[in-house]
Parts: structure tokens; sequence; C-alpha cells
């Protein structure tokens, strides 16, 4: 079994002990519930290159990478940098960082918000949008095509967007064609190692439509400007920023042969 594959069977008992103590209308009943959504892949078109910062605590490759007890502090210096919307995966188990963080940042900051989870569950969906979600992540490794398709149709009627992930040309088929996002992710699910050449060999295969991003593994400016010439319009950013001491100034490096930092 494979670490995704021991995520996933986790969030299963997860989301099933969360229906046994939260009901939908809970959901609905919730402040941020009927919020206006901004949104991301907007946000990410209106820049010559959008960066989607993330925070996490840690991760199953990585480890620790910040323990901060003020993310909003923290997490202020990627909205200075003008990213085009923020990360933040849900999942305390495997990344330490909850939905109480989210919605931390929610209240804090109205940039676009992508909540990244492993949604296997209409009823995550719910719980996104009681949360303040501009955009949620489905993962194509983990879906059927039916699912995606069902899952993404249920998240835009709530007004949600919806970024679908993959991996490879077999998962790339199952993605319906009205999502918002698609995201190319380099990590090698089974191996826990990232490979930018997984968003190059798939860049000719992308849909038109849907804003094109690249996700995890990305250290450098010469990446991005070589992923933005080959067609990729932003990029999911995490452990780059999130380890960092000073956040500002790493996005604005990585983006900066593409983004002047203005003096």
């Amino acid at each position: 079994m494979n670490i995704l594959n021991e995520i996933i069977a986790h969030k299963k008992e997860e989301v099933q002990a969360l229906k046994r103590e939260v009901s939908l209308r809970t959901f609905e009943n919730s402040p941020l519930y009927k919020r206006e959504v901004n949104s991301l892949s907007r946000s990410i078109a209106e820049r010559e290159f959008g960066v989607i910062a993330e925070f996490k605590r840690r991760s199953p490759s990585a480890g620790e990478l910040n323990n901060t007890n003020n993310i909003v502090e923290y997490v202020k210096n990627y909205v200075e940098a003008n990213v085009a919307g923020l990360s933040v995966l849900t999942d305390k188990e495997y990344f330490g960082t909850t939905t109480n963080d989210f919605i931390t940042l929610r209240n804090a900051f109205d940039v676009p918000m992508l909540r990244k989870e492993f949604i296997v569950d209409e009823f995550q969906l719910f719980e996104s949008k009681a949360m303040g979600a501009d955009c949620i992540l489905l993962i194509a490794s983990v879906l059927s095509k039916e699912e995606l398709l069902q899952f993404s149709i249920i998240a835009k009627t709530l007004g949600m967007e919806v970024l679908v992930e993959v991996h490879n040309l077999q998962e790339l088929n199952k993605v319906p064609e009205s999502i918002d996002i698609i995201g190319v992710n380099n990590r090698d699910l089974d191996r826990q190692i990232t490979d930018i050449s997984i968003s190059k060999n798939l860049a000719e295969y992308l849909p038109v439509k849907p804003i094109r991003i690249t996700e995890s593994g990305i250290k450098t400016a010469d990446e991005i400007k070589e992923l933005a010439e080959i067609g990729y319009q932003g990029a999911l950013i995490g452990e780059s920023i999130v380890k960092s001491g000073s956040p500002k100034e790493v996005i604005q490096s990585l983006t900066s042969k593409i983004i002047p930092v203005c003096s």
C-alpha cells in the first residue's frame, strides 16, 4: 500500500465519522456558506503567471515543515507577494493542518482559496462550501470518471470552482470538460519523489479551455520559466514556500524570470 492509498483509507473512515456528528443543515447554516466565491481561475488568468501558495505543517515525504503558531502572520507574506491564491491542505492526520486553519485564513484574507483535501465523498463538498472555499481539489487517481463528473457538478452547483489533479494520460482521459483548472502533479505517488518532467511530458495533451497549472517539486525560477514557456499558466507551490523563513522573498524569487520584482 502506497501512502496515498493509506491516506484515502483513513479519509473514508474520517468522513464517515464526520457524517455521524454533523448534518448538511449545519453546513448550510454556516456564516461562510452563502459567501460569494472569489474566482481562483480568473485570478490566475489575470496574472502573467499565477502562484497558488500552499500552507501545511508537515508532509509524509518531507516530515515537519512549519510549526508556526501564527498562521495569519505567516501567510500574510504570501498575500503581500501577490499570489493568485492560497491553498490550505486540511488533512490533520498526515499534514498537520486543519479545517479550522482554513477558516482562520479565510476570515483573515479575501484572496481566492483552494481547499486542498482528499475528497472521497460529496459530503466534503458541502463542508468545503461551509468553510468558505472558493475552489476544491479532485484527485483523478483516486476517483472514477463518474465520481469526477458527479463531484464537479455538485461543487459548481454550490458555486465553487473545481481543480482536477492528474499524473498521467490515463487520468487525464477521465477529466470532465467543465472544470475550471487542471493541475499536473509532479509527484510520483509510489516512490514519493518529484520530477517536473511529468508536467513537461503531459503539456501537449492538456485541453485548452481550463487554466493549466503545474504542482509539486517546483524549486527554481528556471523551472517556472521553462514550464510557462510550454503553456502552464500557474503553479501550486508548497514545500519551497512553507518551510522558508522568508516566504514572500521565495515566491518573488521563483517567479522572477517571468514577473520582475518591483523595488
